[in-house]
């Protein structure tokens, strides 16, 4: 099976790349902005023309694309996620490859969710903000296409290589310099949060299912359970043998001095925002304040899973404790 991997230098793409390629019936050809990848092609400035023609060349049976960006303002976002995809689609549609489609999406798509319940994918997005917007529309222009197309809405990957600028990756770092510091207090805000954390290496595993499967849609791709941040440090200390306390910061930032910006008083090198970032507020110190969530997912998020499990006889087989002790060797060897 010919395989076409766009992103495969990326952090989930990294893993999808390892996967494929231990699979011996897959010929992959990867395909990014990198000098590494066997084609240099941009996607949010190539013209489908010109993808097209690779695909009529390399004829692959399915297209894996883990391209995309998290960061930047919805220009950059709509850039990088939306309009890229738009080039795969209409490359798709114009080839006669007939290639499959596996697009990775985000649970970021479906927006703040009731807590207590699990999000299945018939539920009516509603991203809370301009990252899970890119792609929600990319996820549209997929299910629009008329292709052979699958997207895998992926909601919180862990583990090896976890983004330094992730909560968890935030976390792993306060940790180890408070060790490097032997500072027996980590004051930490923002860990109220619940999100469903997946090993990235399942992700991985999915995308390899959905590959080989014929399943359309829409498939969620999480653990199936929430987990709040809080619980989460208390197993990354325990892992990485941490006996100092942790406490969380309060709810809400006291009132700032007149006239001295609030940018100016950076947070103390240890009382670190987790989860989200405390506002820059002007307002009176008891006026209730609904903090904004970086991934616009609210305070609480969980997947409902089974559709994996039935379409794609997918489960996810790595539990959160296995995935934070790969993310603190990680940070560990930075000391």
């Amino acid at each position: 099976m010919r395989v076409l991997l766009i992103g495969a230098n990326g952090y989930i793409g990294r893993f999808v790349a390892d996967r494929l390629l231990a699979d011996p019936a897959v010929q992959l050809t990867a395909l990014g902005r990198g000098d590494d990848a066997d084609v240099r092609f941009d996607l949010a400035t190539g013209s489908p023309g010109a993808l097209t023609r690779f695909l009529d060349a390399v004829h692959p049976g399915v297209v894996v694309n883990c391209a995309g960006t998290t960061r930047g303002g919805a220009r950059e976002l709509t850039r990088h996620n939306t309009v890229a995809v738009a080039t795969v689609c209409e490359a798709l549609r114009r080839s006669g490859c007939g290639a499959r489609l596996v697009q990775v999406g985000c649970g970021s798509e479906y927006g703040p969710s009731q807590p207590g319940s699990s999000t299945a994918e018939d539920a009516v997005p509603r991203p809370g903000g301009p990252y899970g917007v890119s792609k929600l529309a990319a996820t549209e222009l997929v299910l629009g296409s008329g292709l052979d197309a699958v997207v895998l809405r992926v909601f919180s990957p862990v583990g090896p290589g976890t983004p330094a600028g992730s909560p968890l990756g935030r976390l792993a770092e306060a940790m180890r310099r408070a060790m490097q510091s032997g500072d027996g207090e980590l004051k930490l805000g923002g860990l109220g949060a619940q999100r469903d954390f997946i090993d990235v290496r399942d992700v991985a595993r999915a995308v390899h299912a959905a590959s080989l499967s014929a399943a359309q849609g829409v498939i969620n791709i999480g653990s199936g359970r929430a987990v709040r941040l809080r619980d989460a440090a208390g197993i990354l200390a325990r892992v990485a043998g941490y006996g100092g306390a942790l406490n969380e910061l309060d709810t809400l930032p006291g009132p700032h001095p007149p006239h001295v910006p609030h940018a100016s008083h950076p947070p103390a090198p240890l009382r670190s925002t987790i989860g989200h970032p405390r506002p820059d507020l002007d307002h009176h110190p008891t006026t209730p304040v609904a903090f904004p969530y970086p991934d616009g997912c609210g305070s609480w998020q969980q997947a409902d899973v089974r559709t994996a499990r039935d379409r794609l006889g997918w489960r996810p087989r790595i539990n959160l404790e296995e995935s934070l002790a790969d993310i603190w060797m990680e940070a560990a060897c930075r000391i």
